[in-house]
């Protein structure tokens, strides 16, 4: 048996254990934790750094299922990016993360130049359109490793 965690407050009677026969309870009723705010929270900490642009590329939008793309500059860690067309890509990097008929793909290529490459593995499905923003932040974040 492994060791267990205690939380609450010294000498507070534990919560009741929910019933398996019964429906999970709503904890709307229940105060909020530590982990639960109700306070807005902002991405500020989260977004990329100043060399990326989470902005639409001049020709993109969304309107009517188009296609729209984002693009950051990204230095990969040790390994570099896989990609299905060269394998391995290192050095300075651009990324762009696009999204088009309901799918969003990855594609890099070397900075300043002109060929395109998928990253593998780099597509998805994504059924709202709005959430590019917040795959290509990831996307970011997991790819651009300039400290390796």
């Amino acid at each position: 048996m492994g060791e267990q965690a205690v939380t609450g407050e010294a000498g507070a009677a534990p919560a009741p254990e929910p019933d398996a026969g019964t429906a999970p309870q709503s904890n709307a009723s229940a105060a909020p934790g530590p982990e639960a705010s109700t306070a807005p929270q902002s991405n500020a900490s989260a977004a990329p750094g100043p060399e990326a642009s989470t902005a639409p590329e001049p020709d993109a939008g969304t309107a009517g299922g188009g296609a729209a793309s984002r693009t950051a500059d990204i230095v990969p860690g040790p390994g570099g990016v896989m990609t299905d067309e060269v394998g391995v890509v290192t050095g300075e990097l651009t990324l762009r993360t696009e999204y088009a008929d309901g799918q969003v793909a990855l594609r890099v290529q070397y900075r300043e130049a002109d060929e395109w490459y998928a990253v593998t593995g780099g597509r998805a499905p994504l059924a709202d359109p709005a959430g590019l923003d917040a795959v290509h932040t990831i996307a970011v974040g997991l790819l651009d490793r300039p400290e390796g």
